[in-house]
């Protein structure tokens, strides 16, 4: 089942209406999950930071030892020539994929042949101008590179995160502020996470336990220009509730302000609606 609509897909050449078979029963990846994606977005007629993304999915495929088989050139290439599908008002959200097919040494180690390779493109609305999130801590954390791929975008780490979404949703809250390893904040459950305090933006540092996201960079980058401080920096959750702003990054929103975090309640402030003025400033005015 799809999350948008109006899909096309490019597969083996040439691009298919809708959402095509693309695996096989015996493809690596279909049994043992060496699958990687990447995420960006068209939106308004732009699509930002694309060469970035696509760069990122062919290094994630490397992260889970598969063999690229396009170049970051070739695939912007690609998306670009399926984004001309699409009217230029869509949201469209740009998803290439990788996943191994043959299996190597004791079937378990990729195969070296060119792994599979799609681009998902689906139509899927950018958040309401006023939709904010609600954030609480969960039982399970981010895994370190030792017993993960926390280098890659790979599916494989997903259902880490779906029993964090699904531990807070029980407990009645949309989002999970996640710790790795060593207890101090990483991210949520589905994004980076900023915090504001007096005037000033905190992120955790990129510690090896989560993708340090190319919008997050975006937004440090913009800040930084508009002459706010920001800091990368060890965090805590008490950091958090004793924050003035909490907002998250990722590609699929791009900013979503947070309004709670377990009883302590946030407003939508003027920093995190900087951010969002920011950027969209930033993707509409030709990169």
């Amino acid at each position: 089942m799809a999350t948008g609509s109006n899909i096309h897909t490019w597969y083996e050449g040439t691009w298919h209406k809708g959402d095509v078979p693309i695996m096989r029963a015996a493809d690596h990846g279909a049994w043992l999950g060496t699958t990687v994606f990447d995420g960006a977005r068209y939106v308004d007629g732009v699509a930002p930071d694309l060469e970035p993304h696509m760069a990122r999915v062919n290094r994630s495929a490397e992260a889970l030892m598969l063999t690229p088989s396009k170049t970051t050139a070739e695939i912007v290439e690609i998306v670009q020539e399926g984004l001309a599908l699409f009217p230029k008002d869509a949201a469209v959200y740009i998803r290439p994929m990788y996943w191994g097919i043959e299996g190597g040494h004791l079937g378990i180690l990729p195969g070296d042949a060119p792994a599979g390779f799609c681009v998902c493109l689906e139509e899927i609305p950018m958040a309401a101008p006023d939709l904010s999130v609600t954030l609480t801590t969960t039982q399970f954390r981010r895994p370190v590179l030792e017993n993960a791929v926390v280098n890659a975008k790979a599916g494989c780490l997903y259902p880490n995160n779906a029993r964090m979404l699904r531990e807070a949703l029980s407990k009645g809250y949309s989002n999970a502020l996640v710790a790795d390893a060593m207890g101090n904040v990483a991210e949520t459950a589905s994004a980076n996470i900023f915090m504001v305090k007096d005037g000033e933006v905190f992120t955790p540092i990129p510690n090896g336990t989560f993708l340090a996201g190319i919008t997050r960079a975006r937004h440090i980058s913009n800040l930084t220009a508009d002459g706010v401080a920001v800091h990368e920096t060890v965090l805590g959750f008490d950091d958090f509730r004793a924050a003035d702003e909490v907002f998250m990054s990722g590609n699929l929103m791009k900013v979503t302000p947070v309004t709670e975090f377990d009883g302590t309640h946030y407003q939508v402030g003027p920093m995190t609606r900087r951010v969002r003025e920011l950027y969209w400033d930033w993707a509409r005015s030709g990169q």
